[in-house]
């Protein structure tokens, strides 16, 4: 009897926790697992603003799949289509071939995209913060914005380049903006044409208030430190138009820009779109306590593309938010569950009440909230690295990680912008193409 086919579409947190826990538990000849996701690596979202402020190496809070999932069969696909109907899907390869696939038991964590709005001007101006590639790009284009500042005698378009802006005051947001904030404040120090009074930066929230995760009252901390900083913090507030850089807030503010951070939700991921599985209203695929897609036994999910019960809500329609916490956690009991159908054994319901959030706010700086006790500053960033750093995949990346922390202890930060990294064949093409132009010999070059 062939071995049952366990297909993973989504090779992110969830994605890698789950294979992992498998590749544990599954006996030698059991099933056969396989792990489909765009990327070959999975990327430790929570690590991002750090890597972006160059606390940390941007390769050490990825992980390779292959590295990681030696028992498991490893795919580079995007999949476009899911026909459970017919037990197949079908994926995309890196080769740009359309193939189709079969599987006994499916798990959906594909997690979830920028949640764009249709303001005038964001898609040609603005950047995410979702990917190890965006938080490259943003350290390089924050760094490079000070060297051009530095250089130029033009005030107008000074004050340009030294405008950031970030929309959304979730978890993201508040972190990606601090980690940057904190860098560039320590790289001015490099840049003595550049007074820090000069920057400014913007956090634009169309809520009464930040980091809707925690209490009023830590939300309010958290906005009073970023304020402390320079950090204007602007609630109740909307952004209408990027156009050409030029920022149009619903307060009625106006300015030049040369930096627009989209950091406003996420939705779904698209290619649940293209499915015969059952979805919600905001197209979160309907599970049951189980993590079994409502009305399949053979179907799971989890993570930012799941609706799940929270059954330590007293309101029977609650459902579990969206965060790395539930979704790291849920991973765990879709391996269990998993393993438990394929020998025929009781399933079990994911349960797990809310322990709070942790927030870095820069180089020593934090916020949080577990299990009702408050921390600020110091102890609270120390808390955030520390149970990130346990949550990260793999022992070799939590020594990495740990060694990039200790490196920053007697070092500063280093602050030069790679920008070549984002077009690296500029120069060699510049150079190809000059080729029979006259030389500075007046000979022709070449």
């Amino acid at each position: 009897m062939p071995e049952p086919r366990i297909v993973i579409i989504g090779g992110g947190h969830v994605g890698l926790t789950l294979a992992l826990r498998l590749q544990k538990k599954l006996r030698a000849g059991e099933a056969q697992v396989t792990v489909i996701d765009t990327q070959p690596h999975m990327t430790y979202q929570p690590f991002l603003p750090e890597a972006a402020a160059g606390s940390l190496e941007p390769r050490h809070v990825v992980v390779p799949l292959r590295e990681a999932l030696r028992k498991c069969r490893v795919m580079t696909a995007q999949v476009s289509s899911i026909d459970h109907a017919n037990h197949e899907l079908t994926a995309t390869l890196g080769d740009g071939k359309v193939e189709h696939f079969g599987y006994d038991v499916l798990v959906v964590v594909p997690g979830s995209i920028s949640r764009a709005l249709p303001i005038p001007g964001l898609a040609e101006r603005g950047v995410g913060f979702k990917t190890i590639g965006e938080a490259i790009y943003l350290r390089n284009h924050v760094l490079s914005r000070l060297d051009i500042a530095a250089s130029t005698r033009d005030e107008q378009l000074r004050r340009r380049l030294l405008t950031f802006v970030f929309v959304g005051g979730g978890y993201a947001g508040i972190e990606a903006m601090a980690e940057l904030e904190s860098m560039a404040r320590d790289a001015i120090r490099s840049y003595p044409p550049i007074d820090p009074r000069e920057m400014r930066w913007v956090l634009v929230e169309a809520m009464g208030r930040i980091m809707p995760e925690v209490s009023p009252p830590m939300s309010e901390y958290t906005r009073q430190r970023l304020e402390e900083r320079g950090i204007e913090v602007k609630l109740n507030t909307t952004a209408k138009s990027f156009v050409d850089g030029h920022a149009v807030l619903s307060d009625g503010d106006e300015f030049d820009t040369d930096t627009v951070v989209w950091t406003a939700g996420v939705k779904p991921h698209p290619m649940l779109e293209d499915s015969d599985l059952p979805r919600d209203t905001k197209g979160r695929l309907e599970c049951t306590a189980k993590l079994q897609v409502r009305g399949t036994h053979d179907v799971f999910a989890a993570g930012d593309c799941s609706a799940v019960p929270d059954l330590t809500s007293s309101d029977p329609d609650a459902l579990c938010s969206p965060s790395a916490q539930h979704a790291v956690r849920q991973a765990k009991v879709l391996a269990d569950n998993i393993t438990a159908l394929l020998r025929g054994e009781p399933l079990a319901n994911y349960k797990h009440r809310y322990a709070g959030s942790v927030a870095g706010l820069g180089l020593f700086q934090g916020a949080a909230e577990v299990y009702g006790i408050k921390l600020k500053g110091f102890p609270a960033w120390l808390l955030h690295r520390t149970y990130h750093l346990a949550k990260m995949p793999t022992a070799s990346h939590k020594a990495r990680i740990l060694g990039d922390w200790l490196l920053e202890m007697p070092f500063r930060r280093q602050v030069v912008a790679l920008g070549e990294l984002h077009d690296p064949r500029a120069e060699f093409v510049r150079a190809a193409n000059t080729r029979g132009l006259p030389g500075p010999n007046g000979r022709a070059a070449g």
